[in-house]
């Protein structure tokens, strides 16, 4: 296997094994709209159809789920048509394009949602910045609201003309929030057990199944959280497997509660001790779904020494495409 070799993700297939990874870039308009900015910033990083798939960063499902500002939306009906361009603008480069679909939870900034941000517990993540105000506890029908609003943004997405939807289960936010022992301890059904703290995940999912059609349903799982208490290794390999069999297409591992990091390690694939197992657990369950693995990865020789690895069977390109808009013409022209 090689980072060139085409790889079939749900029914989009891939020309090569090498994936823009989604990151917040700021440039969407003030009020989440998709903004020319925007479609530049993907035009000049997707030019040539080199590499095999661009996921866009993550958009907010509903306005209390947004983290940042200038962050864009899918939570409205009225974002379809700017959503519609940002799907041509990558078909037009002959690439395949996801979109990250989002809630923030108690990450996102009060000053930008203007309201108190939400919860499983009523506790910020861990490493949250001094004087953040504590977030809501949500109610079930908060949850149930959420869910329906995964499914919602994956309707948008399929008529915008995206060819998958990912949904972002990692690095602090809210379905991370719940997967996490540090910040889920809640006495429910949506909390407890890993398959309670992953029940969100799995209703959003299947609500987002239910509106795909043919487009591909990915899930970025925050695998670990490197924390004392926190995810482990095990729980990622367990999930992935209940996310697999409730049809997710690929499972994307990351890791780290928070700023998607680990401290502890500068080699290229950082979660790779992670996305080994969940791929063989996977594989012994009889849904081996393709699994990506981003961070720290710069170069096609990281790319071919994880695959040899056994690590993944995509490799996602981050800060390096982030900071490089020629990147893949360097890396991916073979003569």
């Amino acid at each position: 296997m090689t980072p060139f070799d085409p790889v079939r993700v749900g029914r989009v297939q891939l020309r090569n094994r090498v994936v823009m990874a989604p990151m917040a870039s700021g440039r969407a308009n003030p009020d989440g709209s998709i903004s020319q900015r925007l479609l530049d910033h993907y035009r000049e990083r997707a030019e040539g159809g080199l590499l095999g798939l661009v996921e866009c960063g993550h958009h907010f499902v509903t306005a209390d789920g947004q983290a940042t500002p200038r962050q864009a939306s899918i939570s409205r009906d009225d974002d379809l048509c700017g959503l519609r361009l940002e799907a041509r603008v990558l078909h037009e480069c002959d690439t395949p394009v996801f979109v990250q679909l989002s809630h923030a939870g108690s990450a996102a900034r009060p000053q930008v949602i203007r309201q108190v941000a939400l919860s499983p517990s009523g506790v910020n993540c861990p490493g949250a910045k001094v004087g953040q105000p504590q977030p809501r506890i949500m109610t079930r029908a908060d949850i149930a609201h959420v869910v329906d609003a995964f499914g919602r943004a994956t309707r948008r997405a399929r008529l915008a003309g995206f060819d998958g939807v990912e949904l972002h289960a990692a690095h602090g936010y809210l379905l991370d929030q719940f997967l996490s022992p540090l910040t889920n301890l809640r006495q429910d059904e949506y909390g407890g057990s890993l398959e309670g703290r992953l029940r969100i995940t799995l209703e959003a999912l299947d609500a987002a199944r239910a509106e795909a059609g043919g487009m591909a349903v990915s899930v970025r799982l925050g695998g670990c959280d490197y924390m004392p208490g926190g995810t482990t290794v095990k729980d990622a390999c367990e999930a992935a497997v209940l996310l697999a069999r409730h049809g997710a297409d690929m499972i994307s591992v990351s890791g780290g509660m928070n700023y998607y990091t680990r401290r502890d390690t500068l080699e290229p694939g950082w979660f790779k001790g992670v996305s080994g197992p969940v791929r063989e657990a996977l594989a012994a369950a009889g849904r081996p779904v393709p699994v990506m693995l981003a961070g720290g990865i710069r170069s096609m020789r990281d790319a071919q020494a994880l695959l040899d690895e056994g690590a993944c069977d995509l490799v996602g390109i981050g800060r390096p495409i982030l900071n490089n808009e020629r990147w893949a013409a360097k890396h991916l022209l073979r003569a």
